[in-house]
């Protein structure tokens, strides 16, 4: 059954105000449309509505029921009015995201630019801040939109105060420098050689030590670096080896390393995360809710692009 809403609004108001023509005054419509518009109702429930039995056209008992229906559906109306207005009254001032480097250039930059156009009086500020002191800020509200990394193989962040958005899945790859013969196949080939690890707590940390013990061997962490630019750099002259994600990927250029072939190396998952702040309807809070939606917008149109770019990156500096 489809019911086209503005009939049921002429319905209510012949219900309210008691016939066609003082409806057809309220509503601005003569009593001819406001007929037409009545006994198109009756087709569409396939139920008579109005008793024409009468001088006085009144309702039947199943105009009366769909009638206060119709007071229902006019109050919930009136309430997304309100809660719209709201809304729009609400999408200004400062918002505070804290992410990681590689986020904040590949989804962040044209989230901001999205919001710049769209929410013209929001004020975006984006802090690198990320593992558990971002967290902590989360929670006491010096940040209001928080992007996470975590190793797959980590089990969800799940607390009730928390609003856990999934945005992607960014596949690990293993890094040599560009002088190396030959690409290893396989990660117990590197267990003897100095690696450029990430900080335990990170994803590419957590990758490492998860792979290591998956091939028993301890590997040699001989340089620990937060951010894939030095950690590419060191990569490139020849210091180690490092696992780093396919974002850290679309920066380097040709001859700089060699992406290997090995598989199964797992990946980070980044999330969007926001403390539960929910508004009468039960959704979100509207600036938390438009910072999302940009974010998943740019996390999509990177997606969308990834493959291609990647594909021809990792042909350049194989070959």
């Amino acid at each position: 059954m489809d019911i086209d809403p503005r009939r049921l609004r002429v319905l209510r108001e012949v219900h309210v105000r008691g016939g066609v023509m003082r409806a057809a005054e309220a509503l601005h419509l003569t009593p001819s449309a406001v007929s037409q518009q009545l006994a198109q109702l009756e087709r569409e429930v396939g139920l008579a509505l109005l008793d024409r039995s009468q001088r006085r056209i009144s309702l039947t008992p199943a105009g009366r029921v769909l009638a206060g229906y119709a007071e229902r559906v006019e109050e919930e109306l009136a309430e997304a009015r309100r809660e719209l207005t709201r809304f729009a009254e609400r999408l200004a001032g400062p918002v505070r995201i804290a992410a990681f480097p590689t986020v904040i250039q590949h989804i962040l930059v044209p989230a901001l630019g999205e919001l710049a156009v769209r929410h013209p009086k929001l004020e975006p500020a984006v802090h690198e801040v990320f593992g558990p002191p971002a967290l902590q800020e989360l929670r006491l509200g010096a940040v209001d939109v928080l992007i996470t990394e975590q190793d797959m193989s980590r089990p969800v962040l799940a607390q009730p105060s928390l609003d856990i958005r999934p945005l992607f899945v960014d596949e690990y790859r293993v890094v040599v420098p560009p002088d190396w013969p030959e690409l290893p196949r396989h990660v117990s080939e590197l267990a003897d050689v100095p690696w450029v690890a990430s900080e335990p707590q990170l994803a590419c940390g957590q990758a490492l030590d998860r792979l290591a013990g998956l091939h028993g061997f301890e590997p040699r962490k001989l340089h620990v670096i937060t951010d894939f630019a030095p950690t590419l750099a060191l990569v490139t002259a020849g210091r180690g080896v490092a696992i780093v994600p396919t974002l850290a990927l679309l920066d380097v250029r040709e001859g700089e390393v060699r992406v290997s072939d090995i598989r199964d190396v797992g990946a980070r998952r980044i999330d969007a995360v926001t403390r539960v702040s929910r508004t009468r309807s039960g959704e979100p809070d509207p600036v938390q809710a438009v910072v999302i939606d940009a974010i998943e917008r740019a996390t999509a149109e990177l997606e969308s692009s990834l493959s291609a770019r990647l594909g021809r990156s990792r042909d350049e500096v194989a070959g």
